[in-house]
């Protein structure tokens, strides 16, 4: 009831009171990366791969989709969306072959190592820019049974639709064998073999399921939000930046990756409204800047020393406390 009551407020009542300034600023790319977190934390969260190669993965579906609907014409734009997310599940593929051995710090040096080659691919293909001089390239027109998605608004309901479907199909799939599977290897691969578990098999689909919801959130990126596909905006930061959104929001949880998100989005807005309501003109913007990192970090270390298993977990508890209220024993 609660899931259905939350889908009505954000599919009527924020389209209703919204305005352009939140459906850009805040909404769209709060859920493009919700869903690019929900994608790492499959494959972290879920089956226990470490990777710093989430960005690199977006980038493959956003170079993806513009070439996909260049080259092809007459190509639906989401069927576009499709296939650059299955171009970037293969890449995701070919690094988790890569990358099936090894564990801990050297899957984290392995997957930081994607990241870089899949940066260094993006920029120096020209192919793959359309040739362009400046490796920028603006990302075509979302046109989707005649109907421009050329407003704000539009571009949030259809990002918003896509985001639920996804985030529903993966809550189904973790409830399945596949999930099951998963949580097996993570918690220790070599018991998940000895009972029948498929290794090798899990952690590759493992890795082709994150890297297309990665891709697929990219393609989002470049085509919903920022309107321009370029290399630089899926660096190392775009990975770390979606990585402290799994650990915040909670690993191994589908409704943490969507708190994770609007925690780091939302949380340094806050702080700096509140830091220029209270200092007034007194100080300078940089000190107030710096002063507003320092005590972000320090809310994030103390959040993770409260509930070390995240956000998810939190209100979790909460929850079990309300509703045994006033006799919590």
């Amino acid at each position: 009831m609660g899931f259905l009551a939350l889908l009505a407020v954000a599919f009527v009542v924020v389209p209703l009171a919204g305005n352009d300034y939140l459906f850009n600023g805040l909404l769209i790319p709060f859920l493009i990366l919700s869903l690019a977190s929900l994608g790492l934390n499959l494959l972290t969260g879920y089956a226990g791969q470490i990777s710093l190669g989430s960005a690199g993965f977006m980038g493959v579906g956003a170079f993806a989709a513009y070439n996909f609907i260049l080259r092809i014409e007459g190509l639906p734009v989401l069927a576009g969306f499709v296939l650059a997310a299955l171009c970037a599940a293969a890449v995701g593929v070919l690094f988790g072959l890569c990358c099936y051995r090894i564990k801990d710090f050297y899957l984290i040096v392995a997957t930081l190592g994607s990241q870089f080659t899949t940066e260094w691919v993006l920029t120096k293909f020209g192919w793959l820019t359309n040739y362009s001089d400046s490796g920028v390239i603006t990302a075509q027109k979302i046109v989707i049974l005649q109907i421009a998605f050329d407003t704000p608004l539009r571009r949030y309901l259809l990002v918003l639709a896509i985001v639920t479907l996804m985030a529903l199909a993966a809550k189904n799939m973790m409830r399945g064998a596949f999930g099951r599977n998963c949580m097996a290897v993570r918690d220790m691969d070599v018991a998940a073999g000895v009972i029948g578990i498929n290794v090798f098999r899990t952690k590759l689909m493992a890795f082709a399921v994150s890297s297309f919801y990665c891709g697929m959130a990219g393609a989002l990126w470049a085509y919903a939000y920022v309107g321009t596909v370029e290399p630089q905006a899926f660096d190392l930061d775009r990975s770390l930046q979606i990585l402290f959104m799994v650990i915040i929001g909670g690993m191994g949880s589908i409704l943490g990756n969507f708190l994770g998100a609007a925690f780091v989005m939302l949380l340094p807005i806050l702080m700096s409204v509140l830091g220029s309501l209270v200092s007034g003109h007194a100080l300078d913007e940089g000190v107030i800047a710096n002063v507003e990192q320092v005590a972000y970090g320090a809310l994030i270390i103390w959040l993770l020393i409260v509930e070390p298993r995240g956000l998810a977990r939190l209100w979790q508890t909460g929850k079990e406390k309300l509703r045994l209220w006033p006799f919590p024993w």
